[in-house]
């Protein structure tokens, strides 16, 4: 290295130091096995290739980084985990993600990719009827951690069973293990169907919310901003409606 002319030391040095930006500028986004809106397309628990990761959300935000020039790397793991990176690690993100008041200020958003409806599943056969979800109280929910459906019974005082990710909660529901679970209304059959379950009472339905992309706060404006007009491409060019159309929406 002593015996190279000043010229390459300094045509290397130039190249390290692009490279080395070029990997700190990378996004690294993560997304949980939430079907349809995201899942693995091998029937795994986790996936490092965004190849083999596919749904509603994952094939929004796949057209959107297509309309940009950005580098990323999508990866799949439990909800937990994927959140807690997204809030703490500049340049990562977690998908879909609900917009609340009191997420607001922890990240910076790209949206919205879709939206889903909170629903409160019961035991098939069950007789229970809810018709306002005060009706439920005393009631012993199933849950996920860092979920915001189980951070909003949570708040408002319900009982909520919270494990790291949402895979069994339709089979603790079939076992009486809980008295009801909370999910999406779209999700929640998936989720039931994966773990042989069937027939689960969709007994009341509230909340329509927003689905987003979140964007760790210390990611450069710049970057969001590319992302989001990714996003208005996207509408454009009539991928949008069409990816919701492929899902039932």
């Amino acid at each position: 290295m002593r015996n190279l002319p000043v010229f390459l030391l300094a045509a290397l040095v130039l190249m390290m130091g692009v490279s080395s930006a070029q990997a700190s500028d990378k996004l690294y986004l993560y997304t949980e096995n939430f079907p349809p809106y995201n899942m693995s397309a091998t029937g795994r628990a986790f996936e490092h290739n965004g190849s083999n990761i596919d749904g509603l959300c994952t094939e929004m935000v796949k057209a959107i980084l297509n309309n940009t020039d950005l580098d990323y790397v999508i990866k799949l793991r439990n909800w937990d985990y994927g959140y807690n990176r997204a809030l703490s690690k500049r340049n990562h993100g977690i998908f879909c993600t609900t917009y609340t008041e009191s997420r607001a200020p922890r990240f910076k958003w790209v949206g919205p990719l879709t939206r889903n409806l909170w629903t409160i599943f019961a035991p098939a056969g069950t007789d229970l009827q809810i018709d306002r979800l005060e009706d439920a109280k005393g009631l012993r929910f199933g849950g996920y951690r860092n979920d915001v459906m189980t951070e909003y019974l949570l708040e408002r005082g319900y009982e909520v069973s919270a494990l790291d990710s949402d895979d069994l909660n339709p089979k603790r529901l079939e076992l009486g293990q809980i008295d009801l679970w909370i999910a999406d209304r779209l999700a929640g059959p998936y989720f039931a169907s994966q773990q042989n379950v069937e027939g689960l009472d969709p007994v009341y339905s509230f909340n329509d919310t927003e689905l987003f992309l979140a964007i760790n706060l210390d990611t450069p404006d710049a970057t969001v901003e590319k992302l989001n007009a990714g996003l208005r491409k996207v509408h454009e060019t009539g991928m949008f409606e069409a990816i919701e159309t492929k899902y039932g929406l």
